[in-house]
């Protein structure tokens, strides 16, 4: 069978799901992200299935399927557990003319849900014509794994450089040639700019210059299967990687063939190269238009130098992003294997370590005040857990941040303080509190709005 290949148009079209379970909440993210207005008809449906109704997302109605639900449809799926009433879907929408799928039933479907990777408007769909799709799903993975995180943004910039040249440019060789070219160019900072190359100028236009940027990831605890996808991704894109020493050669062996890797480890008190020398490479490189990955073992943000070297790229102007890692904690954990929060024997988690950096011997840090404390799950009214650190003798003025649905595309970030915790804006679960003195707003507003990230003053 051969099958035709398209990306539908959905914005704005009508849609119905038959269908409340499961099987139906897997398809109704991958049908909202399109603009569909989905209607869901089902007796009974999932929470999560009714919390999107509530929030106008899409339109339940709570009853049995009927065939006149399908009349008006553009497309319709059968998510139900009877197959028996996919098949009635299925038969009555091909008399109407609505092209249907009826979910793992092949025979029974007009078209199929690919596997699809996605980075911004670029799509790659994969199917296997319903014959296997685990297939589909490990061959995503696998481009997924492969694919640079920047070729979003990137094509972006692209589309608007071709409407540029197609405005400017006579039709021709000339213009053919240009736009391969371009297509060809490398893609890695996601706030890049394209080159119009200077043969094409007009008089009196300036070139512009590529911004580089630089990447704080966690190199994880040593395995290179516990990276995650993005920092396997831009390991293996990236123009110049800054390791730590901790990090293996099986991660390092991961680079891509011509990067730039340089070890500016700092090991057993032995320093081959100063911190200020590190902030002076990252620097000098991103201002070069390069991309840096700055490889630390473990989390970025654990017991390493974040902190002094986004304070430093912040300084020079230079564009960061941090990209977290397993921390040795946990993977430490996993080896013995017990539980960090096991319900009988641990209530909390502090991090902490042998040392303090020296320049805090000056002035000590009240033992109270010398952690930073994470609560997951604080919920809504945090009154009560306010008032119980400052009655345990925490100040006021202890920094506080709750943070709303990290890394997904929602997160929200709303910074205060101990003295004003119990009077909060409300946040979405899932959420967490971080608390302590290292919380500090270390970037400006423009690099975290950068990285997709929402502020609440």
């Amino acid at each position: 069978m051969s099958l035709l290949p398209i990306f539908l148009k959905l914005d704005g079209r009508p849609g119905l799901l038959v269908g409340a379970g499961n099987v139906a909440l897997e398809k109704i993210n991958s049908l909202l992200i399109t603009g569909l207005r989905l209607r869901v008809t089902a007796p009974e449906a999932k929470p999560e299935i009714q919390q999107l109704a509530r929030e106008n997302r899409l339109e339940w109605i709570r009853q049995r399927f009927d065939a006149n639900d399908l009349d008006g449809n553009f497309v319709v799926i059968a998510a139900t557990d009877d197959p028996d009433v996919n098949a009635t879907v299925y038969r009555e929408a091909v008399r109407r003319g609505i092209l249907v799928n009826s979910v793992d039933d092949p025979p029974h479907c007009d078209f199929y849900f690919g596997s699809v990777v996605r980075r911004g408007d670029l799509q790659i769909a994969i199917s296997t014509a319903g014959e296997s799709p685990a297939v589909a799903q490990r061959l995503r993975r696998e481009i997924d794994a492969r694919l640079s995180a920047d070729i979003g943004p990137w094509l972006k910039n692209l589309g608007a450089f071709r409407r540029e040249v197609l405005a400017t440019i006579p039709p021709g060789e000339a213009r053919k040639a240009l736009l391969h070219e371009m297509a060809e160019r490398p893609f890695f900072e996601s706030d890049s700019t394209l080159l119009f190359p200077s043969e094409y100028l007009t008089p009196g236009q300036p070139e512009e210059s590529v911004e580089g940027k630089v990447f704080l990831v966690g190199a994880g605890p040593g395995d290179p299967d516990l990276l995650t996808l993005k920092a396997l991704r831009l390991i293996q894109s990236t123009e110049v990687i800054l390791h730590d020493d901790l990090v293996p050669p099986a991660i390092l062996e991961l680079a891509a063939a011509g990067a730039e890797v340089v070890n500016v480890g700092k090991r057993c008190s032995t320093k081959n190269i100063t911190q200020e020398e590190i902030h002076a490479l990252m620097i000098a490189h991103a201002s070069a238009g390069r991309s840096v990955v700055r490889l630390k073992s473990g989390d970025p943000l654990i017991f390493g130098r974040a902190g002094e070297e986004m304070k430093a790229l912040t300084e020079a102007g230079v564009a960061f992003e941090v990209v977290p890692g397993i921390t040795a904690a946990f993977a430490a954990a996993a080896a013995i294997p017990c539980s960090l929060t096991d319900r009988n024997a641990a209530s909390s988690v502090i991090f902490s370590t042998g040392h303090h950096a020296q320049s805090h011997n000056d002035a000590p840090i009240p033992e109270i005040e010398d952690a930073t404390r994470v609560v997951y799950m604080p919920g809504r009214d945090l009154t009560l857990l306010a008032l119980e650190w400052l009655e345990n003798g925490l100040p006021a003025d202890f920094p506080c941040a709750i943070v709303s649905h990290a890394a997904q595309p929602g997160q929200q970030v709303q910074r205060t303080t101990l003295g004003e915790l119990g009077t909060a804006h409300p946040t979405e679960s899932p959420s967490l509190l971080i608390a302590g003195w290292g919380v500090r707003d270390m970037a400006d507003n423009r690099l975290r709005m950068a990285a997709g990230q929402a502020v609440i003053a």
